[in-house]
C-alpha cells in the first residue's frame, strides 16, 4: 500500500485523495481475503492429512485422478458423495440435476427442454467445470473420445449440450470410482 503514493494518473496528474483512499480500503479488503483463503487451505491440507476419517480418504482418492484438484475433490465429497449413498447412475444425475426434462404432452413429438436444474446448483456447475477440464487432462479416456465423437466436430451450441452430457457421465463415473474403486477406462492418475 505504500506504492499508491508514487501511483499516478495517465496524464501524470496525482490520483485524487477520495480515489487513492478507496484504492487503500480496497487493498486491505483483498489482504484480508487472501489471508482468510489461506487459512481456510492450510485448514483443508491439514485435515486431509492428519484425518482418517471416511471422508478425508475419499477426498485423497479421488485427488489422484488428473484433472480433478483440491477444491473440486472437497466439493465432491462434502457435498455428495461424502454422506449420501446413491443406489444407482440415475440417482447421482438426479440430485446432480444433470437429468433430461422431456416435454410430453398427448399426441405431440416428444421434445426435449434441456436438463432439470432440480439438484445441487454448486455439484451440477462443478461438475460442469470438471468436464472441460477432464478433455484436456484426459483426452483419450473412453468419456472425452465418446465427447469428440458426437460433438467435437459440431457447433458451438452443441458442444455446450454435449458438455452436460459429458458431466453427467463423468459425475457418474466419479461415483464408482470413489464408491467402487473403479477407475474410469482410459484414465490417468496424477505422478508425483
Amino acid at each position: 500500500m505504500q506504492h499508491l503514493a508514487q501511483v499516478k494518473q495517465w496524464n501524470g496528474e496525482s490520483l485524487l485523495p477520495s480515489l487513492r483512499e478507496r484504492l487503500r480500503r480496497e487493498g486491505e479488503r483483498l489482504a484480508l481475503l487472501e489471508s482468510q483463503i489461506g487459512e481456510v487451505e492450510r485448514a483443508r491440507r491439514k485435515e486431509e492429512s492428519e484425518l482418517k476419517s471416511p471422508s478425508a480418504e475419499k477426498v485423497r482418492h479421488l485427488k489422484r485422478l488428473k484433472g480433478i484438484g483440491d477444491n473440486s475433490a472437497w466439493m465432491f465429497i462434502v457435498e455428495f458423495f461424502g454422506w449420501r449413498q446413491f443406489r444407482n447412475r440415475r440417482e447421482v444425475g438426479c440430485l446432480a440435476g444433470l437429468t433430461p426434462m422431456p416435454y410430453k404432452s398427448g399426441h405431440s413429438v416428444n421434445q426435449e427442454q434441456g436438463i432439470s436444474k432440480a439438484g445441487n446448483r454448486r455439484v451440477r456447475t462443478m461438475a460442469i467445470e470438471i468436464a472441460w477440464g477432464w478433455l484436456r487432462f484426459q483426452s483419450q479416456s473412453q468419456l472425452s473420445l465418446w465427447f469428440k465423437e458426437h460433438y467435437g466436430s459440431g457447433s458451438r451450441r452443441s458442444r455446450r449440450v454435449g458438455i452436460v452430457a459429458l458431466a453427467r457421465k463423468l459425475l457418474i463415473a466419479l461415483w464408482h470410482y470413489v464408491d467402487q474403486g473403479v477407475l474410469p477406462d482410459g484414465a490417468v492418475l496424477k505422478t508425483k
